[in-house]
Parts: C-alpha cells; structure tokens; sequence
C-alpha cells in the first residue's frame, strides 16, 4: 500500500511559478513510477506528466511540455512537478498517482494509488 500527499498548490498570476510536491509512504517508492494528472471544473482528469522508477525516462503531455518539469527524489519518497509560465488554463486540481509498473504511462487506468490532490488556481 502506498499513500501519497501532494503540497505546494496555491494562487499565483500568470507567468508566474509553483512548485508541487508529492511525498509517498511506503518502502517500494523507488520501484514505482510516478505521475501527474489534473482535473479543471466540469472537465476530465487528464495527463500531465510521468517519470520512471530511476528518474530516467519523462513523458509530458503537448500543453505543458517546455514549461513544466518532473523529478523525483527518490532518498526522501518525493516527486516534484515545478511549474514555470502558468496560464490561466492551467488551474485545476493536481493529483499525484503511483504505479507499481516501472515505466512511464499517460493512462489514468495504469495508475494503483492517487493522492488527495491540491489547489493551483493561476489568475490572468
């Protein structure tokens, strides 16, 4: 079982940058690839971004690619999505997903656990 608490949303104008981070419980952290998706008001849970169990490999949808970055720290059970260039059309829930595959993925259906998700609301 892994439990995952994501931190770090927030107001913020547009251009301007945030920060996430999703902290993991659990021993097997490091075999698990990591996930983002959000979820805008009356819309979809979509893809955002994946990162492999070693922090590898990456995989960004179209709308974020170039401005928003994934890492993970694997000594502490993190990963961190920072976000540069906000848009206004990037305000939505941020959820962080696991999956007990190693590899990246864009599918919500690949994904085993998710967190709460947090707040990010960037004003034009």
């Amino acid at each position: 079982q892994v439990q995952l608490v994501e931190s770090g949303g927030g107001l913020v104008q547009a251009g301007g940058s945030l920060r996430l981070s999703c902290a993991a419980s659990g021993r097997t952290f490091s075999s698990y690839a990591m996930g983002w998706f959000r979820q805008a008001p009356g819309k979809e849970r979509e893809f955002v971004a994946t990162i492999d169990w070693s922090g590898g490999a990456t995989y960004y949808a179209g709308s974020v690619k170039g401005r928003f970055t994934i890492s993970r720290y694997n000594a502490k059970n993190t990963v961190y999505l920072q976000m540069n260039s906000l848009k206004p059309e990037d305000t939505a829930v941020y959820y962080c997903a696991a999956t007990q595959s190693r590899t990246t993925s864009r599918y919500r259906g690949d994904y085993d656990y998710w967190g709460q998700g947090t707040q990010v609301t960037v004003s034009s």
